[in-house]
């Protein structure tokens, strides 16, 4: 079935995926949640790989801007430019009126004790679905000892000390690459 010229089992996916949904609802890192749904539909419908989800993750995350700009990445690996131009149309414009108008209403809510106890629900939720998204990620990103303690490092340096996340990452890149260079 195509739509657009995009070879897509289903036209709308992007419009009525609950994936989205999940991907928005709670706060900024709740959009973490939503990757390995997508990547267990992107494996069904159209035939991405657990490692080529992962570099397209990564891919998406040089990009500054918002997290889920690997969307984008997605849309172009699916079906060229115009697939991109679609995804970042369907996947952005929606979640922006959403985000924009019921915000709106929660904010009229203030103090309200509902509000709150809708937020303290949705805290260990989002945290549990953010876990499951590292966990998706760096299941083909550690593949062996050095990529292992590289990992690990990176983690310690992350939470311990007051270096810049960008440079510890950035840093055990370069790293990673010349051990995994070097090594083989």
């Amino acid at each position: 079935m195509f739509w657009l010229g995009l070879p897509l089992r289903q036209p709308d996916f992007w419009l009525r995926s609950p994936i989205r949904l999940v991907a928005i609802i709670g706060d900024i890192y709740s959009l973490y949640s939503s990757l390995p749904e997508m990547q267990t539909v992107l494996a069904q419908q159209f035939g991405i790989n657990h490692t080529q989800f992962v570099h397209i993750y990564s891919i998406g995350q040089l990009a500054p801007g918002p997290n889920m700009l690997m969307v984008l990445v997605i849309g172009y690996q699916i079906a060229g430019l115009i697939g991109a131009v679609v995804v970042l149309l369907s996947f952005f414009l929606p979640s922006s009126f959403l985000c924009f108008y019921v915000g709106r209403l929660w904010n009229r809510f203030g103090e309200n004790p509902w509000r709150r106890s809708i937020q303290n629900a949705l805290e260990p939720i989002s945290i549990g679905l953010m876990a499951s998204g590292v966990y998706a990620v760096g299941k083909a990103s550690v593949v062996g000892g050095v990529t292992a303690a590289l990992a690990l490092i990176t983690f310690y340096l992350i939470l311990r000390t007051k270096i810049n996340p960008v440079l510890v990452i950035l840093g055990s890149g370069g790293l990673g690459a010349l051990l995994i260079l070097y090594l083989k």
